[in-house]
Order: C-alpha cells, then sequence, then structure tokens
C-alpha cells in the first residue's frame, strides 16, 4: 500500500487531533477518560492505582486524553468540568511523585442548542521509576559526511545558533584533526535534557552534565557518528555496540542523498532501529529542490525494501502525535484515513536549519514526547537477569585505575560486586572486583539493564582489555566460541559468496574478521540467504544464540541471526 502522511494539512491527511481517536486499549500507556470530577475517595484510590499501572506501562511516561470516551469519540468537557478534572489529575499525579505537562487541546464545535464550547485535552504523565535518577533515551546519529550532524547537535545541546561556519559542532569533536577538517572521525556522546514541566534543559543555562542529569527527569543520550566511508567501521561498531533506541538520519538538503546516506538508512534498519529523518540547511535550499528531495525520500522509505510510511512534521500538534504513536507499530491516532493494522512504522521527516533555527523547536517537542521503547515487563524481566555488561570504551584514569564503558544488556552490577572479565585471547575468564560505577559522570551504587555506564575495575591492568570483552555473572557460563552458526541474508554482493569468504562481522561490541567454514548451498547472491557456520580468525568471542549480526567487506554487506555457538573448549580437544 503507497501511503504517505502528509501532516502539514494541506494533502488529504491532518492530526488536529482527529474527530476520533482508536478504541482505547487495556494494555499500554495511554488513558481515556471522560471526565474526573470529584471523584470519592475509593474511586479517587482506583484512578492513582491505574495512574501507576499505565506509568509502568510506559516506563515512567503516561499521556492522558481527557473528554475522550473508552471508544474513542472526543465528547469535550465544558471548561469548569474541565478544570475540575484537571485538578482530580493532579491530584492523582501528585499521589505519585508525577509531573503534567499539557501536550495539546482541541476545541469543539458546539451542536444543535449548546452554545458552549466544549474541550478536549492531551496531557502528558511523567514519573521517573524508583530505580532511575532519570527516564533515559539513546538517539545515534547518522547520515553523509558534511550532512551537518554535528552542528545539528551542538546547535540542541548548547542552545545557540550555528554562524554558518560550523561553529556549533566544535564541542563535540574529540580530536584536533576532526577540528581542522571539520569531520567526525569517532563516536562521541552528548547529553539534553527535559525538566518534568517539559523545559530544555542544556548547557544554555547549565554549565556541566552533573547539573543537566539533577535538572532533568528525561534524558537523551545523543551518539554522534562519523559520516565518511572510511570511517564506517567506527560507525557500525557505535550502531550495534551502543544499542540505540531510536537512530536519526540527517540529509543535508543542498547535496541530497548521496555518499553513505542509504547505507546508514541500511543499517539502521537491519538492526530494527527506528529511524527519524531530518533534512538539515534548508535555509540555503530553493523551495522547489527542497520538495524533490522530500519526495525522494518518500519514495525510499515506501519502497519494498524500507516499508516505511514518511510522515512530514511542519508543526508543534504533529511532532506530538508521530511521536507518541511511536511506542507501538500501529499508526494510533496519526491517521484516519489509513489502516491502522499496517505492520508499518511511521519515519517522521523534519525539515530544520541550524543557523535560522527553523523548526527545532518541533526537534525538542518531537524528543520531549518520545516514548522508551522498552515496557516495564522487558526491563524487569532483563533486570532479573543474569549479568551481562557489553565493554566498548577503556580507559587509564590517575588515582583509580583501569576504567571500562559500555552498556549492561542484562542484570545488574553494584559497587564491590564480583565478576568475571573475559575472554581473553586464550578464552579464559577471570575474576574481577567493581570499584565503583558512574552514569553520565555522575557516582551510583547500581546500574541496571539497558543503561550505559563506566565500571571502574580494581587490578586490572588496560593491557589485559580490549573491546568487545565482557563483564558476565559468576553464575553464568563463561563459554566463548571461534565458531557459530547463523541465518544470513546478503543484501550486495557484486559476485557469489562461497566457502572461506572472509568478511568483518559485527556482533554488538564484536568486531573480528571471519570466513565461512561451510554453508548449506554452493554460493550466496545478493538478496539470498543460507545457513552458515562462521570461524573468527583470530581469538574468541562471547556471543549470545539469537543476537543480531552486520558483516561487510568493501562494497559487500549482509545481516544476519546466531543460531548456535559452539564453545572454544570443544574445538581446541
Amino acid at each position: 500500500m503507497d501511503t504517505t502522511l502528509d501532516l502539514s494539512g494541506n494533502c488529504e491527511t491532518s492530526v488536529e487531533m482527529p474527530e476520533t481517536l482508536r478504541p482505547e486499549e487495556e494494555e499500554g500507556n495511554i488513558e481515556y477518560k471522560l471526565k474526573l470530577v470529584n471523584p470519592s475517595a475509593s474511586r479517587l484510590e482506583h484512578l492513582v492505582t491505574q495512574m501507576k499501572w499505565r506509568l509502568e506501562e510506559g516506563n515512567g511516561e503516561a499521556i492522558y486524553e481527557i473528554g475522550v470516551e473508552d471508544n474513542g469519540i472526543l465528547t469535550g468537557l465544558t471548561e469548569m468540568d474541565l478544570q475540575a478534572s484537571l485538578v482530580t489529575l493532579e491530584t492523582m499525579a501528585n499521589r505519585l511523585g508525577a509531573s503534567l505537562t499539557v501536550l495539546r487541546e482541541r476545541i469543539m464545535e458546539p451542536e444543535g442548542d449548546v452554545t458552549e464550547c466544549k474541550k478536549v485535552m492531551e496531557i502528558l504523565i511523567r514519573k521517573v521509576p524508583d530505580d532511575q535518577e532519570f527516564i533515559d533515551l539513546r538517539l545515534a546519529v547518522l547520515g553523509n559526511v558534511d550532512a551537518g550532524k554535528s552542528t545539528l547537535l551542538g546547535v540542541l545541546t548548547q542552545g545557540e545558533l550555528d554562524n554558518g561556519r560550523g561553529c556549533a559542532r566544535l564541542n563535540l569533536f574529540r580530536h584536533l584533526h576532526e577540528i581542522q577538517s571539520g569531520r567526525t572521525s569517532s563516536i562521541s556522546y552528548d547529553i539534553l535534557g527535559f525538566d518534568c514541566k517539559g523545559q530544555v534543559v542544556n548547557y544554555a543555562e547549565c554549565r556541566t552534565i552533573e547539573e543537566i542529569c539533577e535538572k532533568s527527569s528525561k534524558l537523551i543520550t545523543l551518539i554522534d557518528l562519523a559520516g565518511h566511508h572510511k570511517y564506517l567501521k567506527t560507525t557500525i561498531f557505535g550502531l550495534t555496540g551502543n544499542c540505540p533506541d531510536f537512530a536519526m538520519l540527517v540529509v543535508s538538503a543542498t547535496t541530497g542523498i548521496v555518499g553513505t546516506t542509504k547505507e546508514h538508512l541500511g543499517y539502521a534498519l537491519a538492526l530494527g532501529v527506528p529511524v527519524i529523518v531530518v533534512v538539515n540547511k534548508v535555509d540555503l535550499c530553493p523551495k522547489i529542490g527542497l520538495q524533490r528531495l522530500l519526495k525522494q525520500l518518500e519514495t525510499i522509505l515506501k519502497s519494498p525494501g524500507c516499508r516505511k510510511i514518511p510522515a512530514r512534521i511542519s508543526n508543534e500538534d504533529d511532532a506530538i502525535s508521530v511521536a507518541s504513536s511511536l511506542d507501538t507499530n500501529r499508526c494510533q491516532t496519526v491517521v484516519k484515513t489509513v489502516n491502522l493494522a499496517l505492520p508499518f512504522r511511521i519515519t517522521p521527516i523534519f525539515t530544520v536549519s541550524c543557523v535560522t533555527g527553523q523548526n527545532l523547536d518541533l526537534i525538542l517537542k518531537f524528543l520531549h514526547v518520545l516514548p522508551p521503547q522498552h515496557s516495564h515487563s522487558e526491563r524487569e524481566r532483563l533486570a532479573q537477569d543474569l549479568t551481562e555488561f557489553q565493554i566498548d570504551e577503556l580507559y587509564s584514569v590517575p588515582l583509580v585505575g583501569t576504567v571500562v564503558g559500555g552498556v549492561i544488556r542484562r542484570g545488574s552490577i553494584r559497587e564491590g560486586e564480583k565478576l568475571l572479565l573475559g575472554p581473553s585471547d586464550s578464552g579464559t575468564f577471570n575474576e574481577v572486583k567493581v570499584r565503583t560505577v558512574h552514569r553520565n559522570r555522575l557516582p551510583c551504587r547500581l546500574i541496571q539493564a539497558g543503561q550505559a555506564a563506566s565500571v571502574a575495575l580494581m587490578d586490572v591492568e588496560r593491557e589485559q582489555l580490549r573491546k568487545g570483552m565482557v563483564l558476565i555473572s559468576p553464575s553464568t557460563p563463561a563459554v566463548c566460541c571461534r565458531q557459530f552458526q547463523a541465518d544470513v541474508y546478503v543484501l550486495f554482493h557484486s559476485g557469489q559468496i562461497s566457502s572461506n569468504f572472509q568478511t568483518t562481522i559485527h556482533i554488538g561490541t564484536v568486531c573480528q574478521t571471519a570466513k565461512i567454514l561451510k554453508m548449506d548451498r554452493s554460493s550466496l547472491r545478493t538478496n539470498e540467504k543460507a545457513r552458515v557456520i562462521f570461524e573468527f580468525k583470530y581469538k574468541p568471542e562471547y556471543i549470545r544464540v539469537g543476537a543480531r549480526l552486520l558483516f561487510r567487506e568493501g562494497k559487500s554487506k549482509g545481516v544476519g541471526e546466531v543460531l548456535q555457538i559452539f564453545p572454544y573448549e570443544c574445538i581446541e580437544r
């Protein structure tokens, strides 16, 4: 089905809070309430319990539609009933320690003899979960070189517009050659916060990361990745190792879809990361050229390889609607004329300028409403699992010692806890003790599944470590492998792939050359699948069954899933 969501209101679809919403669902973080006027004590207790459930479903965020019936019809409330309902809603939120933010409202036209207008209001309820200091999202930024990725992040985090020559990007560069060339060659991180009232918290009013974290109830970790093709290995490592919740694909309005743009989009889709498209530098592009580029983007996103529904964001109402819809694979309230059971995901398209500031407020509003991707039950399940911390950064800190950075995939880590570190080049795991744990430069006693953190280790030399190693619980079977079986799908290869073909494999933070030992078919070409056995060329690695993999060699690339691992010790015997 060829569908485009043009949310600007000048085409066939519009999103100014439609006249009807989807019927309310029992699960999820969206609740419909016709009115909340002077509830009894027992009714209030029930409402508070219900809000707590919705917050847990949304991992600390819930959306309340006031003046809406359970079947999704917008009835509206008089001003008196609406104010009484807001007082009740605020009482409920205060009982749970949550905050309220009005997202949008709709005025219902009077019908019949009724002269008083009624209103419908959409409200965001936010409460930081008890086991977290703030709601955390990770956003990876992709795009071709010179698309303005670092400049965009610099403007968002610094709160100051660019001068047209890239001054806003300087704070994100980590190396001198990046400042001199203006091109990112490494993975850099920055943060953007929102307080309980929805106001932006960045370096415009805070001097340090610590201060931003203290004032924020929601924190967006921005991962700036390299755009040049010669740094593709670094970009893929940033995508696979950092486990981003969303990916922002930045496209220059002046150069269009060139270079690594399609390649970066393909990798994000292969890893199942929801994509947000931002067309930058619109101040330098004529309107005709911009419209042509937008149509090209929509054609690519709707193609069989992507199967997305493009949605142009032209106002604040569009941003709120699309952001709330990204919590599920369905379109929800965004469009009325499209079958809501479509298995597509909406892909928003922003048009911005870092020099004039055009539509930057829409991106900020979108990020403010954007929900966490993992449900409360899924997060709880991962937190109760045995510990697995994937290492993607290594540091030697004076007076502290060796520090490793990464993402904890499962379980939890506490100060003073004993874990296993490995695998070494010989495939062994060694016991280590955690000295301290930090998140966003702030010390903490506990980190849980899904959080990015740095861990200081006692009596471990920097030379003993490498990226791709893991910290696991002593109760976890310390099994690594050099050979594993996987189902693979070739995205592109100029010829045919057969046994002994060598390629670079990315599995989480693991990045190593491997060769194909066996295949269930004689050869493999573009758009073909096969079951193969890979062997790492240099050293054993710790990987899990079910993990997604990417492989690349020159222009050749493919994706796959790990089906079985063959323990390293068994092979050695």
